[in-house]
This record gives C-alpha cells, structure tokens and sequence, in this order.
C-alpha cells in the first residue's frame, strides 16, 4: 500500500558507524550499565541507544538506522511516532490527562470501538473493564475475578505460556528462567501441554495426531486421581508469543474451551500479543470458533506504544463488587486517546486485510529462505505474528540456539532486529509493525540471506552433533 510508505522514517537498513555498537551509543551504554539496575536485557543483545524512530524504523544516537522487526516486543502495532496517532494524543494532552475511573467520552468511545470490533453475534455480551497499564495487570485482574466468579482457587495454564512478571502472572508462566531463585508465587496452578505439533510432547505427527494433548486435559479434568481439583480457570494464549510464536493445530482451541466448558471451568485468554490485529483479525480467537469467557489486552492497544490494558469479559461472568478491584493509573486518557487513534487508523487504511496479505508475502519469502537452509527446521505464523525454529537437522529437531544467537549478531551489524524465543531460545520470533511495506520486507530478507551464508559457514565446519 503506498500510502503507509509516509509512515516510515526511511526505507530500510542504513549502518555508518565503523562498527557497532557506534561511539555514541559506546557512552549511553556505559552509563546505563553503571546507573540503571542489571536485569536490564535487551541492550545486551541489540547493543544500541536509541535517539528515534518512525514506522518501522529506529534510528540510534549515531544515526544508524535499523529494520525493526521487535515492534517493542509485539507493542507497536501502528508503528513508531505515527503521526495520525499523535494528533489524538495531542489533542487529549491539552484537555485532560488522568481520571482514574470516572467516565469521559473518551473512555466510552474506545469502550464503543473494542465491543464493535468483536463477532457481532457476541458482542452485546460483554463488558470492558480496564486495569494497570501492562499486561501483567490484565492477567493478575482475570485469575481475580475468575476466582470471585467460581469461588474456586485453582488455574491451569499452559506449557510454553507467557503471561507476565508480577506474582500471578509469573505463577502461570512456565519458564522457570524466570523462576528459579523464586520459591513461592500464588498456589495451585498447574501446567498442561500445549499443541506444539513441531515438538509434540506425546511424540505424534500431522499424520496420526488424535489431539493427545486436548485428550490429556479432559482426563485431568474428569478423573478424580489426577491430583489437581477443579480450577476456577484455564489460561491459555490462542498462539503463544514468547513459547516461540506456536500456532495450535486447528481444532485445539474449539475443543479445550468445550471441555473447560463442560466442567464450568472459566477460559481466559491472553490476547496481549496476539490481539489488536496483529494476525490479520481485531483478536486472534476471531480466527477460530472458540468463544473464551475473558480476554486480556495490553501490548498493541496503545498503537505507538502507550501502556494500557485491561479485560473483555462476558456479562454473566460479572462478579466484582464497587472499588474490589482498582488501580491508580488504569485506563490513563492519553493511552485511551492513543487507542482510539490506532483504532481509526487501522479502519480507515484497512489494515486488518494489509495485515493479512502482508503476513502472506513475508511468510512466503521465510520458506524460500528456509528451502536452501538445513538449519531452519519450520516456518509459522499467521499475520504478521511468525517465528522461524532452527534446529541441527532436520530429521532430529534437535535445537540450534547457537545459530541463532550467531544470525542474530550477524543481522544486527547490518540493521535488521528482532528478538528470539521458544522453549530452547531457538525461535526466531518476528513482530513487526502492522504497516511494514514491502520494500522493507525484501531488504529485511536480503539481510537475512547474506547473514544466513554466513552463520551456515560458520557451522558447517563445526562438530554439529
């Protein structure tokens, strides 16, 4: 689409610093590793320090600029600084900033736009409540009110799920990375499989796959040994993010949300990365028949990265009682401003079909890549929400975080970033703004090639086994 080609700072890639991290960056580096507290980590792996950014583009301090395919960790949804965002912001930022909860237009009409935005046969149904700024808040606010709903304690969520850092989020987050020196979080969660077919944990294929992992929850569910008591809820991402962008196998979805179902067992899904057309539909659930009783939204609401989150709820799912569950900075009016904005962007450039077919020219380029590439063991993704699994063969799937790690390094030193993921750091996960164009893809992809012969150099001469 030519007209979203405004939208972007530049074109592509543009490295003129002798090296990177530039001399620039060298300081603001330096100084932030001696200042700013160490759990920092993306400057660690991306060594840069950013001046600005349009569209799909950043711009560091030593004038670099740089693809970026991270889209702020999925968050940038409209792009960096887009200009017909702002205009919302602007406008809001000189009439009124914070409301904690009372109501104002601008409140109602997002309101208004995300019940819209759902299939119209469920969308009178549900209610919008907002929460604390991140998506950590959203899902600590879904378990609340799943548990008041049910009056039961339990949650169930899911191999391979990412639902945040604060003390429940992080309890139905299954990498222990993140919580192995911590020794207590909240009780009685437990984790099932998830339909990772490329890694299928009941070792089956596409071609004798009976949904083992589907039938596995049932049977926790029915049985009165499988040691775990009837939970107020399943947690569950429609294709999880940081468990390295997985899509279910059709079907997945339909059928856990009917045994959960069956059992009065609350769904909420996390629709904070996979949400805000990020896959070609207003939410990824759209994409499927699976109706959950709770979504959480965060990350790509905001458009151009302003925090917010909050939950879509069924109405018969109501249960919170006046102040139960508060927050200072929920639903902020200048994020609001800047939702609606992206809202009204997205309509009237017709993003959610641009998205679709944009995710279709990436994906297509992806598997040419992967076709001359031994290391790449699959390519998936819907929209623009795609992750590439490396592995040492083929055949073994045995994980190759090290070619990654090394791609990586390889693509950033000629402008190209993204971020990686999975169960063994061996996905690369692609985020990018929804109104990347073409021209960027294919220079993001000559990237990738030239960075691809290099690393499948480097290895080939390595003992791989």
């Amino acid at each position: 689409m030519e007209a979203l080609k405004n939208y972007h700072l530049s074109e592509g890639a543009k490295i003129i610093s002798p090296s990177l991290p530039g001399e620039k960056s060298k300081i603001l580096l330096d100084l932030q590793n001696n200042i700013e507290g160490s759990v920092v980590s993306y400057p660690k792996k991306m060594p840069i320090a950013l001046k600005r950014a349009k569209g799909s583009i950043i711009e560091d301090v030593d004038g670099n600029q740089f693809i970026d395919f991270f889209g702020g960790c999925g968050v940038l949804n409209v792009g960096h600084s887009n200009e017909f965002v702002l205009d919302y912001v602007r406008e809001q930022q000189e009439e009124l900033v914070h409301a904690l909860d009372f109501p104002t237009e601008n409140k109602i009409l997002l309101i208004q736009k995300i019940l819209n935005n759902l299939p119209k046969e469920i969308r009178d149904d549900y209610k919008v409540s907002f929460g604390g700024p991140t998506g950590s808040d959203a899902v600590e606010a879904a378990i609340k009110l799943a548990k008041i709903k049910t009056g039961r304690d339990g949650i169930i969520a899911f191999s391979g799920g990412y639902h945040g850092m604060t003390s429940g989020a992080l309890a139905v987050t299954s990498d222990t990375f993140f919580r192995k020196k911590i020794t207590s979080l909240i009780p009685n969660v437990h984790f099932v499989p998830y339909s990772y077919c490329y890694r299928c944990p009941f070792n089956k294929n596409e071609n004798n796959c009976d949904y083992d992992c589907v039938k596995h929850f049932e049977w926790i569910l029915e049985t009165g040994h499988s040691g775990i008591t009837l939970p107020a809820a399943i947690i569950l991402e429609p294709i999880q993010g940081e468990g390295g962008n997985i899509v279910p196998k059709n079907g997945f979805l339909e059928r856990i949300v009917k045994i959960a179902n069956k059992h009065g067992v609350l769904v909420i899904f996390d629709e904070i990365q996979s949400g805000f057309y990020r896959t070609g539909t207003f939410l990824e659930f759209m994409n499927s028949k699976a109706i959950p009783d709770i979504i959480t939204f965060s990350k790509g609401f905001g458009g151009i990265g302003f925090p917010i989150s909050g939950l879509i709820y069924r109405r018969d799912v109501e249960a919170w009682e006046t102040a139960e569950h508060i927050g200072t900075f929920r639903a902020n009016q200048v994020s609001i401003a800047a939702a609606r904005g992206a809202f009204d962007f997205i309509e009237e450039h017709n993003i959610e079909e641009y998205t679709k077919n944009i995710g279709f020219y990436l994906m297509d380029k992806l598997n040419m890549l992967a076709s001359d590439n031994p290391f790449i063991g699959e390519v998936r993704g819907r929209g623009l929400m795609i992750g590439i699994e490396f592995v040492k063969d083929r055949n073994t799937k045995v994980p190759f975080p090290e070619y990654l790690k090394s791609f990586r390094t390889e693509c950033f030193k000629r402008g190209l970033l993204f971020e990686v993921g999975g169960h063994y750091n061996n996905v690369l996960r692609l985020v990018p703004p929804l109104i990347t164009t073409k021209d960027i893809i294919d220079e993001a992809i000559a990237i990738m090639k030239v960075s691809i012969d290099v690393c499948s150099k480097e290895f080939t001469v390595k003992n791989l086994v």
